[in-house]
């Protein structure tokens, strides 16, 4: 396994992180046992979760991912081996605290406190927004638009200063953020330095051959201000595995049993994925060692975070770790993107 510091913390995270957003849905406690042994077997030190897992979000799967790690805590004992993270929902859950904002202080506090209960643990070493209060653009939206009706949010300083009382009380260790813009992680960064506030260690954005949107604003602040992406989507919801290509449909796939993720098997990104098979095949590898190994190489990346649902999967994209792409592959790879740019955001 490879190894990346957190931010400008002293945590060496693996390069490759795991995943846990379908247990509780497509996969038992007893799966999410078996990835989790596993993976620390292979040396991944890193967990991601959320309060609002497991996915598709509702209020019967709320919750139910973190219950699973904490059992596995519980059992294992083996907390300190793991450097958990996890995430406070933004608003438009109805099921969560009222569905509103929920970056103020109280709210912060007992989504920290259900947590830490269903994880069955003192602290989490990162915890983050898992996407903004304010209106913009994330989970699949292009572009910027003005919403007059947006209403009010937390600024972020009293996000930061609310954040700040749980580091001190050791509930939680670092932050970060996710689903965010350059708007959002430049705005964190500057008050951190000026306000003296907690400083925001990482940001948790899609990022994969079809989708390199991080790359156009985010990518310079995540290197300069050494706050690095953890890629959520390195396959694009499965679909850089090639497993839909010629119009299939696999029976227990994610696209096959939940909607929301249509965006990913547009034509334009049909398209792409279709050179990308054709270069993997060329090279002598599957997509999936492809796609991974590509967002394996980049600079502005922290930790990739993997998911799963069968163990033949979970193998290979770790695995991924020890593949090397040549200067001449990269580039084709450029060339591909180039004439196909981000048609999966």
């Amino acid at each position: 396994m490879k190894f990346k510091k957190l931010g400008t913390t002293d945590l060496d995270v693996s390069l490759i992180c795991l995943g846990t957003m379908t247990w509780g849905t497509q996969n038992t406690e007893k799966d999410a046992f078996e990835q989790m042994d596993y993976s620390l077997s292979e040396g991944v030190n890193f967990f991601d979760t959320a309060e609002l897992y497991s996915v598709p979000p509702n209020s019967d799967s709320y919750g139910k991912t973190e219950v699973m790690i904490g059992n596995w805590f519980e059992k294992r004992k083996n907390r300190e081996k793991i450097i958990l993270a996890s995430k406070v929902a933004g608003p438009g859950c109805s099921w969560i605290r009222g569905g509103g904002n929920n970056f103020d202080e109280k709210k912060i506090g007992k989504a920290i406190d259900g947590s830490l209960k269903r994880l069955k643990t003192d602290y989490i070493d990162l915890y983050q927004l898992h996407w903004p209060e304010r209106s913009t653009n994330y989970f699949g939206k292009r572009d910027y638009t003005v919403d007059s009706d947006e209403g009010e949010w937390n600024s972020f300083e009293s996000v930061l200063e609310a954040l700040e009382k749980f580091i001190q009380s050791g509930k939680i260790r670092y932050i970060g953020m996710s689903n965010e813009t350059p708007y959002g992680l430049s705005k964190y960064i500057e008050l951190s330095k000026n306000k003296k506030l907690p400083r925001m260690m990482s940001v948790q954005n899609p990022y994969n051959l079809v989708n390199r949107t991080y790359e156009i604003g985010m990518s310079e602040i995540s290197i300069r201000e050494r706050c690095g992406l953890l890629v959520y989507y390195p396959l694009a919801t499965g679909a850089l595995s090639g497993k839909y290509r010629n119009g299939q449909m696999p029976k227990n796939s994610r696209q096959a049993l939940f909607k929301g993720w249509e965006r990913h098997l547009n034509p334009l990104a049909i398209k792409a994925y279709e050179e990308y098979y054709k270069l993997a095949k060329e090279s002598n590898m599957t997509m999936v060692q492809l796609a991974q190994a590509f967002v394996n190489t980049r600079p502005f990346v922290t930790s990739n975070i993997i998911g799963a649902t069968t163990m033949e999967q979970l193998k290979e994209n770790i695995d991924s770790v020890n593949i090397e792409l040549s200067d001449e592959i990269l580039n084709k790879i450029d060339v591909i993107h180039n004439n196909n740019p981000n048609p999966s955001p």
